[in-house]
């Protein structure tokens, strides 16, 4: 049995994937049998009496009708689970206490109905559909749960991380990590990690998952003739995710405004909203199939649009008339990390979100592909303005003086096939440049050569 000390710890770390806290007992007793059914589902957890969503010790007072109603309830889940209720002290304060395993019977049921545990949140399945998938997920383990035995966690958690994921908790620093560990069942009973918590505070890895990154590419114009920039971002999800934002941020368009009189916060605004690239990214990373070595998530920027996109379509979970509307992880360990990051608001509601920042902000709502790879489309502002032009044109010239530096007798047709442009486009860049003092020909058109001044 979970000891008083082990509780305490509990309470100071917070609510999350494994641990739900109640002020006290619902009027529908039900709802705590829910709770247990959803984390029986999951990697098992503890559920909490007395306590407040502030980590305040309450106490509750239960009577003998009331805790054989909340044991009655918990029967009806099937099949049986070895857990019940009981009690500690704690501050002169009685704590109910009931400890979830994590079942090894899995689907649990509770009046027809499977509950499953998505972050810090439970959710009923609904759906023949949502059950459907469950059943055939049961007898595979999330991603995220699987043991990473070769995992050192003396050497090899980026403490840096660990002690930022603990401020941003909030997570009392008297806790030991060992403690935060299994409070948060990142560690299996002989103290490995799991899968999820080497993605999401592993240096690197990368080193035991190879497709456990994000590449970000940008490319020249409207489709991936022509690459701009490419990078490759590993290490820690979080990481992951800090990395490709600052990424964008430095390719799309960010224009500031300062409060008052010169001083004050700088307010940015992008072009497509911030907070639409991080729900686009945290969903990705939280979301992908992990199990897929064949593909990493992606970051594409065109000229008129942001594609970002993770291995695994829609999971089976939701169908198409829930989008938008439910949300089910394949990695739901990762996802709660975030939520404890809060990175992640209300479940179920980002795609939402996203949809009317995209409005306020005067760009097309987003477009999804769900087949194979989950795909969201971002459009930019229309790449038709006079500015754009010459930032092309600008692109245009940059490319020529270089393939001129590479090779001072190329030709104009062999300049339009490596940029991918009209020999009458190439003809008007070289004519802007010369005019431009920038470039000069020597010798006729056959046999003569490119002077860059």
């Amino acid at each position: 049995m979970i000891s008083v000390d082990e509780i305490i710890a509990i309470i100071a770390s917070g609510e999350g994937y494994n641990v739900e806290f109640k002020l006290s007992v619902p009027s529908k007793v039900r709802e705590l049998s829910e709770e247990v059914c959803a984390f029986a589902n999951a990697a098992g957890g503890v559920l909490l009496l007395g306590v407040d969503d502030n980590n305040q010790i309450k106490g509750v007072v239960i009577d003998n009708a009331k805790r054989s109603a909340i044991q009655n309830s918990l029967r009806e889940i099937t099949p049986a689970l070895n857990c019940s209720l009981s009690f500690v002290e704690i501050e002169s304060k009685t704590i109910g206490v009931i400890e979830v395993p994590s079942g090894s019977n899995k689907p649990y049921i509770l009046s027809g109905a499977i509950y499953v545990r998505l972050g810090p949140n439970s959710q009923k399945l609904t759906t023949a559909e949502q059950m459907r998938d469950f059943f055939q997920q049961s007898d595979k383990i999330y991603f995220d749960e699987g043991i990473c035995k070769e995992f050192s966690v003396l050497k090899e958690v980026d403490e840096i991380l660990l002690n930022d994921f603990k401020a941003i908790g909030p997570i009392s620093s008297n806790i030991s990590n060992s403690q935060i560990y299994e409070n948060l069942k990142l560690v299996d009973s002989n103290g490995n990690f799991k899968n999820g918590a080497v993605l999401f505070f592993g240096i690197e890895p990368e080193m035991y998952f190879e497709q456990a990154i994000i590449r970000c590419v940008e490319f020249d114009g409207i489709d991936k003739r022509f690459i701009n920039d490419d990078k490759l971002f590993g290490g820690p999800l979080y990481k992951q995710y800090t990395q490709t934002i600052n990424w964008l941020k430095k390719k799309i368009s960010v224009r500031y405004d300062i409060e008052g009189q010169g001083s004050g916060p700088r307010k940015e605004y992008w072009e497509i909203p911030e907070t639409v690239f991080k729900e686009a990214i945290i969903n990705s990373l939280s979301h992908r199939d992990y199990y897929e070595k064949g593909a990493v998530t992606m970051v594409e920027l065109f000229d008129d649009r942001v594609e970002i996109s993770n291995p695994g379509g829609l999971v089976s979970a939701i169908n198409l008339a829930d989008f938008g509307k439910r949300s089910h992880s394949r990695n739901p360990l990762i996802f709660g990390l975030f939520a404890r990051m809060h990175l992640v608001e209300k479940i179920g509601s980002g795609i939402v979100r996203m949809k009317d920042l995209m409005q306020d902000a005067g760009l097309p709502e987003p477009e999804y592909n769900t087949e194979g790879m989950f795909t969201i489309c971002l459009k930019r502002f229309a790449k038709t303005s006079e500015k754009t032009s010459e930032k092309t044109s600008e692109k245009t010239s940059a490319r020529i003086l270089k393939l001129i530096e590479q090779d001072s007798k190329i030709t104009i047709e062999e300049l339009s096939i490596k940029i991918g442009k009209s020999t009458r486009a190439i003809e008007l860049q070289l004519k802007k440049l010369k005019e431009s003092k920038i470039i000069t020909r020597i010798g006729p058109d056959k046999g003569g050569e490119w002077i860059i001044s």
